[in-house]
């Protein structure tokens, strides 16, 4: 059995390939060229070197795999060319999902993001049935997100595909390499760089959990279905706090209304066009922030026995990951 993973090299998807290893599938990785691998350097992993924007190379790396699962994805807040994202969550998406299909793939697992979801206005946990729109997306990641599961619903219904779709919320952990912008709320904690809080709210999972879920969603989920792959929901604060009780420091906070962060994140953005630097804030993520994220998980607990651990596990995996790889000094 041999499974295709999409940005095999990744911070979710060296996880799965991880999981996939475990549960004794060979493994193909789809990774860009000249890409970071570190997270693959020890996995007895084939590499298929491509692009979600090279048709051709994507119709190479599905021919001869039973499974895909789909993992790659542009990830970020804020960035100069927005087509780029578009070319690749979307029409990239639609590109390998049809190369798939014509190999008959046995089965394909499309890793979403909670980011195509509904919010409720409570801040009680939405799940896979809380209504969105793309007008409700707020940035060009969410919306690139949102199309890009249209449009994979869309083939999977015309096709008859057997393609289960999963929504990661927000994973922390090991090997977060870039790191992600959840990785660097962590990261920036831990180097004393969060001196401020907003009422933010997150639903905190551990990455090997997701890539857990994973599994769990191509051997027991129905195609055409989505299942929600969280952990715990907290509050921006509360995820601070676990990292000082993690580190051992006390650090006093301002709080920091988000109607005030939002001229800081407009000139960050400004700045990050000269310097062609991601900013560490953005006009979209705060304006993503005045809702809490939160989620429940409970169908994927029910239909695929989905289970996750406590989010201090993911947390403190995570900062003694970037401690012992010198991304700060520990003070």
């Amino acid at each position: 059995m041999k499974s295709l993973v999409t940005g095999a090299n990744g911070f979710v998807g060296s996880a799965v390939v991880r999981c996939l290893l475990a549960a004794g599938h060979e493994v193909r990785g789809l990774v860009r060229s000249g890409s970071d691998r570190r997270n693959l350097d020890t996995l007895p992993v084939e590499i298929a070197e491509g692009d979600l924007r090279d048709s051709a190379s994507l119709k190479q790396a599905v021919t001869g795999c039973d499974n895909l699962f789909h993992v790659a994805a542009d990830y970020r807040l804020w960035i100069p060319d927005p087509h780029i994202m578009y070319d690749t969550n979307v029409k990239g998406t639609e590109a390998l999902i049809l190369a798939a299909a014509e190999t008959g793939m046995k089965r394909i697992i499309y890793t979403s993001s909670v980011a195509t979801l509904g919010l409720k206005r409570d801040g009680t946990p939405a799940n896979e049935e809380t209504s969105s729109s793309l007008e409700t997306m707020t940035g060009h990641y969410k919306r690139s997100k949102f199309l890009a599961e249209h449009a994979v619903k869309k083939l999977t219904d015309e096709h008859k595909l057997p393609l289960v779709i999963v929504n990661p919320s927000t994973p922390i952990g090991p090997r977060d390499i870039r790191p992600t912008p959840t990785g660097r709320i962590v990261l920036d904690t831990l180097c004393g760089r969060m001196p401020a809080y907003s009422d933010v709210g997150l639903n905190v999972v551990h990455v090997d959990d997701v890539a857990q879920g994973h599994i769990l969603a191509y051997k027991h989920g129905k195609p055409g279905e989505r299942y929600i792959l969280g952990g715990e929901n907290m509050t921006l604060l509360q995820i601070l706090q676990t990292i000082d009780g993690i580190t051992g420091k006390k650090t006093k906070r301002l709080y920091l209304p988000l109607k005030l962060m939002l001229p800081v994140a407009w000139m960050m953005e400004k700045i990050a066009m000269i310097t062609d630097i991601e900013p560490r804030a953005t006009v979209d993520s705060i304006r993503m922030a005045k809702t809490r994220m939160f989620y429940s998980s409970e169908k994927a607990m029910r239909e695929l026995g989905y289970q996750f651990r406590p989010a201090i596990e993911a947390i403190k995996d995570a900062v003694i990951w970037y401690q012992e790889n010198g991304y700060c000094n520990p003070a």
